[in-house]
């Protein structure tokens, strides 16, 4: 998983070109992309667009509204008959809430023959000020849980910020504390952490920039509003050739020496984090079609 593209759940048009872009996950917006006169049709569009989904398309995943909208019962009701992959819940409070939302899916799941936790959940995580106390409570809350992911807008709107940038263009300390905690509270519930969405669909270039920066900081992926994003996404997302034969030539020489807690290896001292992080490195390559061997 590396690319994660929202798509209106109540526009056919977007919703009919959406599988084409080549993003490992659709994200059906039943929440902010829609008015509330419009969340009826965004359901009913949700639901006739996962049953009619091809078999080898991307992974498809549902954005409900939030646990306090009023909203979440039926939309639950409208696509988890249809089979998502995935649920996306915005404005999450922390782990106390996966499980809720987890019982919720579970029980639509028994009535419509879905085996037990067959849908994931990945909350976004830094949408209110008191999300961001909760990241360890995420930590064993639900074996649905596939991921954290963090954003902006909705953030800088409950502090009551101007912008979320400063004047060189980069995040504010607040903006970017959220950041880091989405990356520490993923590592601590061992999910993956996926970036927020670059607002300007059209300036690829700082697009690139901030995902290679958060590839280096550990998310693994990035969240996209517009099909143009996802080519930029998937490359910086993707292992390299040059990383692969590396993680592979460590997990070699650790399976070299059973046992070994430290080994030298090109010039260095490399330790059981190394060989965790080659074999992460591995798994994802794998998952994006790279094998090297």
């Amino acid at each position: 998983m590396r690319s994660l593209l929202f798509v209106p759940a109540d526009s056919e048009r977007k919703l009919a070109k959406a599988p084409a872009c080549g993003a490992d996950v659709l994200i059906l917006d039943l929440e902010d992309a829609v008015a509330a006169d419009g969340k009826e049709a965004a359901r009913q569009g949700a639901a006739e667009f996962l049953r009619s989904r091809a078999a080898g398309g991307p992974r498809i995943h549902v954005r409900v509204n939030g646990l306090n909208s009023g909203h979440i019962e039926a939309d639950l009701d409208a696509v988890v008959p249809a089979r998502p992959d995935g649920i996306m819940l915005p404005k999450a409070e922390g782990g106390g809430e996966i499980g809720l939302v987890s019982a919720m899916i579970a029980a639509r799941e028994a009535i419509v023959g879905l085996d037990d936790g067959a849908i994931e959940i990945i909350p976004i995580a830094t949408e209110t000020a008191g999300a961001i106390f909760n990241f360890a409570s995420y930590r064993g809350a639900s074996a649905r849980l596939a991921a954290i992911a963090w954003s902006t807008e909705d953030l800088a709107a409950a502090l009551g910020a101007q912008s979320y940038y400063d004047d060189d263009g980069g995040l504010t300390d607040p903006i970017r504390l959220a950041r880091s905690l989405c990356l520490y509270g993923a590592a601590h519930a061992g999910v993956a952490a996926i970036d927020r969405v670059f607002p300007n669909f059209r300036d690829t270039e700082l697009l690139r920039k901030e995902a290679l920066a958060a590839a280096r900081d550990g998310f693994t992926a990035k969240l996209a509003i517009h099909p143009n994003q996802v080519d930029v996404i998937n490359e910086v997302f993707t292992p390299s050739r040059e990383a692969v034969e590396r993680a592979n030539a460590i997990v070699a020489a650790f399976a070299a020496l059973p046992g070994a807690g430290v080994i030298g290896f090109e010039g260095e001292m490399l330790d059981v984090p190394h060989l965790a992080k080659a074999k992460a490195l591995l798994e994802r390559a794998k998952e994006a079609g790279i094998t090297l061997h």
